[in-house]
């Protein structure tokens, strides 16, 4: 009886066991299950985070598709989300642990190298500026464009224009003056594209195979004798125009456009140009970021130093002052009044801040350079946008002191030498300039003076402060 009792109570110990033994194993097949279940979602997860990454920004704003919609159609977004927070905790463990075995997630370090791999945007180079020096002959433009012309990194042409003025001839006044201002303004432009060739069609004898040495002044541009433009001597071979500081071979245009193209910025002056309006395609041209500096000058002391520098033009007016007839001749006096208006009706149009020249106009008198050369030409420098340096600083200081002073010259005591020409012009010269260019002195702030005391002494004033009233 014992031992039929005793049977019944094993297989109940025994069953009970093997259903604990069976849940044990369920339990842990679930846990399996489970992991690789994980670590399938996980997989599917940095399939999609890739796939993601890689749809441009662009598309996904234009299709206004949301990321988790993507991921949705893609691996399962509600499984993903039951299991989201238990797979957080066991990634989090696992940083841990890796944190404290001192070994940096290979996750982390991943992103860190990308982030360090990735290519940064390049620099952007500072616009060219293409600066135009308009002004007339004897306004001190030549001491005014060494300015740009010291600049190590600027483009410097000293009246390319020069050129066309003695090839195609054009007469005065009317529909002429109009077609020579396009020739001018339709060059002008293909030299601020470093286009010099264009220059060869106006070169008398025509250059041969793009050398010539016959460039006018070629020895005031810095930019055509440097290396590699200034080529080695040729024997028997003399430029009419020779640099000034070393000796050079012909200069040949593909060299010089060359060395313009990798300038950072251009700069041509030009005296041949005198209507600010023809310049509009050059200012709208988006190849171009056109910068004009008209220079003035008190027009008494520009025709004194005419009727030295060109003395031939100006007998009649020698012979004037010579003989003490009372009236010069209608048509001098008209050519001067007409000089005058040019420029007046340019400066004008300037100031008037017209939208295609707005922000691109300057107006300088050479009288306020002479006073604070150094001040004005960080005035120029900063409407141009182009640093000044160091080494055009060093140049004003040196040159601005200097007691040399000839016909063309670019040395001078210039605060002692621009009033100079008071002290010599006859009371009646100033008196027919004072009539002929009235309304362009008062527009410039130059004061008339009424009597030859007046005009010789020093003490009085002949200008009228402008301040940055001049820069637009």
């Amino acid at each position: 009886m014992e031992k039929g009792l005793t049977m019944p109570q094993d297989c109940r110990h025994f069953l009970h066991s093997l259903r604990m033994r069976s849940k044990y194993a369920l339990f842990l097949a679930f846990v399996v299950v489970v992991f690789v279940f994980i670590e399938k979602e996980n997989k599917i997860i940095s399939r999609v985070s890739d796939k993601l990454k890689q749809i441009p920004q662009s598309l996904v704003d234009a299709n206004s598709t949301d990321p988790a919609l993507v991921l949705a159609e893609n691996a399962s977004l509600l499984s993903l989300s039951e299991l989201d927070s238990a797979f957080t905790q066991l990634q989090s463990r696992l940083r841990n642990l890796s944190l404290q075995l001192g070994v940096e997630p290979a996750e982390q370090g991943g992103e860190e190298e990308a982030e360090q791999e990735e290519p940064r945007p390049p620099a952007e180079a500072p616009p060219r500026r293409h600066v135009l020096l308009m002004a007339t002959t004897r306004t001190g433009s030549s001491f005014v464009g060494e300015f740009f012309n010291q600049q190590g990194n600027i483009f410097y042409l000293f009246e390319p224009l020069w050129h066309i003025e003695r090839t195609v001839s054009f007469e005065q006044g009317g529909a002429n003056a109009a077609g020579s201002a396009l020739v001018y303004r339709d060059v002008l432009k293909q030299l601020f594209l470093c286009d010099l060739y264009i220059l060869e069609h106006f070169i008398t004898p025509l250059p041969e195979d793009h050398v010539t040495q016959f460039v006018f002044r070629r020895g005031s541009s810095r930019s055509l004798c440097e290396d590699p433009v200034c080529t080695p001597v040729v024997k028997k071979v003399f430029e009419k125009y020779p640099c000034k500081n070393r000796r050079c071979g012909p200069l040949n245009m593909t060299l010089a456009a060359e060395a313009c193209h990798r300038k950072e910025h251009m700069a041509v002056k030009a005296v041949r140009i005198r209507q600010l309006e023809f310049l509009q395609p050059l200012a709208e041209d988006p190849r171009l970021d056109l910068r004009v500096i008209q220079l003035v000058r008190d027009p008494r002391a520009v025709l004194a130093s005419r009727m030295v520098a060109f003395a031939d033009k100006y007998e009649t007016w020698k012979k004037w002052l010579a003989k003490g007839q009372d009236q010069l001749r209608e048509e001098e006096v008209q050519r001067l009044r007409g000089n005058c208006e040019s420029i007046r009706l340019s400066a004008e149009l300037g100031l008037r801040q017209p939208a295609w020249l707005r922000g691109r106009y300057m107006l300088v008198r050479y009288e306020d350079v002479a006073l604070r050369p150094l001040q004005k030409a960080q005035e120029m420098y900063r409407f141009a946008g182009i640093p000044l340096t160091p080494q055009v600083e060093d140049w004003i200081q040196k040159n601005t002191q200097a007691a040399h002073d000839g016909i063309y010259s670019t040395q001078k005591n210039s605060s002692e030498q621009f009033e100079k020409w008071r002290f010599s012009m006859p009371f009646k010269l100033a008196q027919v300039v004072q009539a002929a260019c009235g309304p362009a002195m008062h527009l410039f702030g130059y004061r008339q003076v009424q009597d030859a005391a007046s005009l010789s002494n020093r003490s009085v004033s002949l200008l009228e402060e402008r301040g940055t009233f001049w820069v637009t």
